[in-house]
C-alpha cells in the first residue's frame, strides 16, 4: 500500500461531468448530483484504511452538509480484479450497511478518476454551486487510525464556508490517503 497525499486546491477549477452506475443501479451524472450550493465529489473505497477509520463520521458530515444545500457523491475508482474487497456488490453492502445517503458510483474504466486527478482515497474535491473546486483537503486529522472526537473538522467546516459564501479556505490541509489501484497497462 502506497501513501499519497493529495495536491493543493486549484481554485476556481470546474467540475468534469461524468455518468456512472451507482450501487443502486441508477446511472447518475454531475447534474443529477449538484447541491443548491455545491457539490463534495469524493474517490473513496471499501478496503481503504484511511476511508474505513474516517466513514462513521463522514456519513455524518454528508447528511449534516445537505442540510446547506451541498450534495455528497462518492466514487469508487480502484481496480476490483485485483481489489475482491471494492467489487460492486461489495459497494453495494457497504452503502447499506453504513447508509449512505448519497449516490456511490463505479469508475469502472478509471477514467472520470484520471479527469479529475484523483490520487488516493480519500480524495475530496468540494464545488461551490457554479461548480468550481473550491476544497481539496482533509476530512479532519485522521490518518489510518481515527482522530479525536473533538477534533476540528476540516471538510465539513470547509464545505459550510462553500455554503454560506461560495469560496473555500485558503488554507487547506492535503488529504492523505492509499493510492488509487490503476489497472495494469
Amino acid at each position: 500500500m502506497v501513501s499519497l497525499e493529495t495536491p493543493v486546491c486549484d481554485f476556481g477549477k470546474p467540475a468534469i461531468e461524468f455518468s456512472l452506475r451507482g450501487v443502486d443501479s441508477k446511472t447518475w451524472t454531475l447534474d443529477d448530483c449538484r447541491g443548491e450550493n455545491g457539490l463534495l465529489v469524493m474517490f473513496i473505497c471499501n478496503h481503504c484504511p484511511y476511508v474505513k477509520a474516517i466513514l462513521e463520521r463522514l456519513v455524518r458530515d454528508t447528511k449534516e452538509l445537505r442540510k446547506s444545500g451541498i450534495n455528497t457523491v462518492a466514487i469508487m475508482s480502484n481496480d476490483p480484479a485485483d481489489y475482491p474487497q471494492d467489487s460492486f456488490d461489495q459497494m453495494q453492502d457497504t452503502s447499506r450497511q453504513q447508509q449512505f445517503s448519497f449516490p456511490y458510483l463505479f469508475d469502472e474504466t478509471q477514467q472520470i478518476a484520471q479527469k479529475f486527478g484523483a490520487i488516493c482515497t480519500p480524495d475530496f474535491f468540494g464545488y461551490n454551486k457554479e461548480l468550481q473546486l473550491q476544497y481539496r483537503g482533509r476530512f479532519d486529522e485522521s490518518k489510518k487510525l481515527a482522530a479525536a472526537s473533538d477534533v476540528r473538522r476540516d471538510l465539513f467546516e470547509a464545505m459550510k464556508l462553500v455554503a454560506e459564501t461560495g469560496r473555500g479556505p485558503e488554507k487547506q490541509i492535503p488529504s492523505m490517503g492509499c493510492s488509487i489501484k490503476w489497472r495494469a497497462a
